[in-house]
């Protein structure tokens, strides 16, 4: 492995492995007639996800609960930064009909973040997987959470709905956080986690993951691993940076499937238990792939 990555301008054609064809199939199509008749937003659109054609497709996606209005304006995501509205109370029983009526065996919610509300939207989460559990029986649940701050009381408040993996995104790492971070802060993270994993023990996974291609080194890219294995993280997602929009951050580099197949061994070799390293993986990408029971009957 090379000491730094070699930097290319985001100006350049996409490679190969990141042209995609948009399947339309009729489960697409079931998958977004539901979604808009439940009010539903997701981080698939919200967020300008590649591989949301392929997942709807699939008759799946990522929930986004507590609106699509972000109080944060980070330099790499698409969510609308602006005042949030309300919280719509019966958001987590549409969030569950939803997830009934798809079928899903495991779920994933996310949320904008929602540095308005004293709690951050913690209890927004809390009532969301008890409903979807409350109505999905057997069903696994992912919450893909904001940092809340970095406040004791909301991490509980959504632990106390007994999710079985916790994911809170490193992003990347320590060096460009502050460029790539609104009001996020790359300790801030691993406490997050730490404590999560601290308190939870064997009961609940943690997962994070980091884009690629934003500058980083191989070096950087290790010690941020280091960093999460540190912290007790057990799951872990790498994919390309993919600039969403003209104002975001250009790509530095487009890192190849070879490479990324690299970085997924050498996470495996630190211990993580689960790992998905390639350039369309994103947090919640094929997360069924991984399921705790038969992890931890294996």
């Amino acid at each position: 492995m090379s000491t730094t990555m070699e930097s290319s301008t985001s100006r350049r054609r996409l490679p190969e492995w990141l042209r995609l064809r948009l399947p339309q199939t009729a489960a697409f199509a079931h998958t977004r007639n539901l979604l808009q008749d439940q009010r539903l937003h997701t981080v698939c659109e919200s967020a300008r996800c590649p591989n949301h054609w392929e997942c709807w497709s699939k008759g799946t996606a990522t929930f986004m609960i507590g609106g699509d209005r972000c109080t944060r304006a980070c330099k790499f995501c698409a969510v609308t930064t602006a005042k949030p509205l309300p919280l719509e109370p019966t958001e987590p029983q549409r969030v569950a009909e939803a997830a009934r009526r798809m079928g899903l065996r495991h779920v994933v919610i996310t949320g904008v973040a929602r540095d308005d509300l004293p709690d951050g939207g913690a209890e927004h989460f809390r009532r969301t997987i008890e409903a979807v559990r409350a109505l999905n029986p057997g069903v696994v649940i992912e919450v893909l959470t904001p940092d809340f701050q970095d406040q004791d009381a909301a991490l509980r408040c959504v632990l106390a709905g007994r999710p079985e993996i916790f994911n809170h995104n490193l992003e990347t790492v320590r060096r460009l956080t502050p460029t790539v971070r609104h009001r996020a802060t790359y300790e801030r993270s691993l406490s997050v986690l730490r404590k999560v994993k601290t308190w939870a023990g064997e009961t609940l996974y943690t997962k994070s993951g980091l884009m690629l291609g934003l500058g980083e080194t191989e070096e950087e890219l290790r010690e941020a691993l280091q960093d999460l294995r540190a912290a007790g993280c057990d799951l872990l997602t790498l994919g390309q940076y993919l600039q969403p929009t003209p104002e975001h951050l250009p790509v530095v580099e487009y890192v190849s499937p070879e490479r990324f197949a690299a970085y997924g061994r050498l996470a495996r070799e630190m211990g993580f238990v689960h790992v998905s390293s390639a350039p369309l993986v994103r947090s919640s990408y094929h997360a069924d792939d991984f399921h705790p029971d038969r992890t931890r009957n294996a």
